[in-house]
């Protein structure tokens, strides 16, 4: 059974910052890493990332959005160091990848990391099995053992009869499902993604979500997900870090976003998210009464679903539901007339 998530941080960000133009390291050691906007206009800086801290917990979806311009992406490439940051701690594994050597951060992206872009960057001339296993092939397996790998990763990701095809010879969507194959072949201990599925059509789109999902339930793995999407976001993510000229404004549950915004400028940006598909039905749930209500319950939902997927059960003349944890235990119920005023809400 993979590991669930848990508290332990995979990754951490200690005041991290990225700024671009000359002199940016002696500014900000000037400033003692205080920064204004101002100031960075002073010294012709440009402020990419500014003053980041936050952490990734083992096996969780945590999402990156914010709008074109706001840091996600340089963000995430700071994370894994394709790009250097100015000033800060970057701890996975415990490790301060800001201190590793070229070498030792080219093993760590090589055998820890996995990589996924919007852009595919699949190799023309190479094979679907080709493709996936060409990281295998630069850590120099035997190709025997790569090809099984990477037939392995070609099977789950639903292109099995597709390996010897050519990129070229692919829809958008299964050129996108070769990229996930060959960034999960090295087995990562932490995976980013960055707009994944901003290139392909809201269909296909769609798909490739729920592909995700199916496989982060098998795998679960560490995940820096970065979208400009808050409708992609409350779906994957277990948490949310919102960004706004390189800084993170707020980080939390989609849940805690939408009901509890930490400013205007998140207000602004949930504000037409339906509160349905966030709101969790162990928010709204009550204490299980002495007595079974009358006419008994309509059935079973989990406590972690939202009240969108649970209101459809609500479809017969029961007014109330158990609700059950992942063991299936009894925690609470959940009635007819919260859900409805949740559905209600903009």
């Amino acid at each position: 059974m993979p590991p669930k998530k848990s508290n332990t941080a995979k990754l951490q960000c200690r005041s991290v910052w990225k700024l671009f133009g000359h002199g940016a390291s002696q500014t900000l050691k000037a400033a003692d890493g205080n920064l204004t906007e101002q100031n960075l206009k002073d010294a012709g800086l440009i402020g990419a990332v500014r003053d980041v801290s936050l952490d990734v917990r083992e096996g969780e979806i945590f999402v990156i959005m914010g709008l074109s311009g706001s840091g996600k992406s340089t963000l995430v490439r700071c994370m894994s160091r394709l790009i250097e940051p100015t000033s800060g701690e970057i701890i996975f594994n415990d490790e301060n990848l800001l201190e590793a050597t070229p070498a030792r951060m080219i093993e760590i992206r090589r055998h820890l990391m996995g990589m996924v872009f919007q852009h595919f960057a699949l190799l023309p001339h190479l094979t679907v099995l080709g493709n996936v296993a060409f990281p295998l092939e630069i850590q120099g397996i035997d190709r025997q053992t790569r090809e099984a790998r990477a037939m392995q990763m070609i099977e789950l990701v639903g292109l099995e009869g597709r390996e010897r095809f050519f990129p070229n010879e692919l829809s958008g969507g299964q050129q996108q499902r070769v990229g996930i194959a060959r960034s999960l072949a090295v087995e990562p201990e932490i995976w980013f993604l960055d707009e994944p599925f901003s290139a392909l059509d809201p269909l296909i789109r769609g798909e490739m979500q729920d592909e995700f999902l199916r496989l982060q339930n098998v795998l679960r793995k560490t995940i820096v997900f970065i979208t400009h999407d808050f409708d992609e976001a409350i779906r994957l993510a277990d948490r949310v870090a919102i960004m706004k000229d390189g800084a993170v404004v707020q980080t939390g549950t989609p849940e805690e976003i939408v009901t509890r915004p930490a400013d205007d400028y998140v207000t602004e940006f949930t504000r037409n998210v339906v509160k349905a598909k966030v709101v969790r039905v162990k928010t709204i749930m009550k204490s299980l009464p002495e007595r079974t209500p009358e006419g008994g319950y309509g059935g079973d939902v989990a406590m972690n679903a939202v009240v969108a997927d649970a209101a459809p059960r609500f479809k017969d003349k029961h007014d109330a539901m158990r609700v059950v944890d992942g063991d299936g235990k009894a925690v609470g119920q959940v009635l007819r007339d919260d859900v409805t005023r949740i559905m209600m809400q903009a």
